[in-house]
């Protein structure tokens, strides 16, 4: 394919994908009050859990030498991590049930990517509220930190959070990939969401195994940790830091290689 080719295409994908994203919120806003409650819901429990968090410091002034702000700041770095995930990428929640349907077999015979199609599909609305709860504790923290602020800064920041991102979103593919293999997908996808909680907290409050498996095995530390570590502790960066956008790519693009040789291996109910 040559590269004049590929510029078309992308220009092409890019195109149809914001026309899909516009039908699908247009439908979603015509029920207004859904947009909001949900987004208010969002907004309102990770509040909750920013009140948590200040309960937990007033009887504890810091968590293996992690301080109140220092722990803010990988919470909100965490949301908004997430945000595109929950945006995004909300329709690996119901490849369960369009695979054991055969509703899936539809996304297999339009010309265009079958990942693509199919995720594109959906763009979940309470992820603004996601968004929303983490900026501004993020910028809380970031304040209450006296945390240098330029324009260098805001470019790394953005670096970070679309690779932690990524992320995230590999770790949901590969859960949703399941599957086309498995009967019981489903429940890979919920144990996957259940460690998303672990990324707000620094694994060093963690022993060793857990450690070793939040690097290596179920990567939630690079959701928040270790590009946190950029801002919170500029003299003594890790190397895994500064690898965070490579493994991050890498990470997505094995999910994206799983997630279609199960596509392509799909062949619908049998029925």
């Amino acid at each position: 394919m040559s590269t004049k080719i590929k510029k078309r295409g992308l220009a092409f994908y890019i195109k149809i994908y914001f026309k899909i994203i516009a039908q699908d919120i247009k439908s979603k806003m015509s029920y207004r009050a859904d947009f909001i409650i949900s987004n208010l819901g969002m907004i309102i429990q990770h509040g909750a859990s920013f009140i948590t968090f200040w309960i937990l410091f007033q009887n504890f002034p810091s968590v293996m030498g992690w301080e109140y702000e220092e722990m803010l700041f990988f919470y909100g770095f965490s949301l908004i991590a997430m945000t595109p995930m929950q945006c995004l990428f909300d329709n690996n929640w119901f490849l369960r049930h369009k695979v054991y349907s055969g509703d899936f077999i539809k996304y297999c015979f339009r010309p265009i990517n079958v990942f693509f199609y199919y995720i594109s599909e959906i763009f979940d609305l309470k992820g603004i509220g996601l968004f929303t709860a983490g900026t501004a504790i993020l910028i809380y923290s970031w304040s209450k930190l006296e945390l240098a602020f330029s324009v260098l800064t805001l470019g790394l920041l953005v670096i970070n959070l679309v690779a932690a991102s990524l992320f995230m979103i590999a770790i949901m593919n590969l859960a949703a990939a399941t599957c086309f293999w498995t009967i019981n997908g489903g429940i890979t996808m919920v144990f996957a969401q259940q460690f998303q909680s672990y990324a707000r907290y620094p694994i060093t409050i963690f022993g060793k195994f857990l450690r070793f498996v939040f690097t290596f095995v179920i990567p939630m530390a690079f959701v928040s940790y270790y590009p946190s570590l950029t801002f919170l502790s500029p003299d003594e960066i890790p190397l895994l830091t500064w690898l965070c956008p490579l493994i991050g790519v890498a990470f997505f693009l094995l999910s994206y290689f799983v997630w279609m040789k199960g596509a392509k291996n799909y062949s619908g109910t049998g029925s």
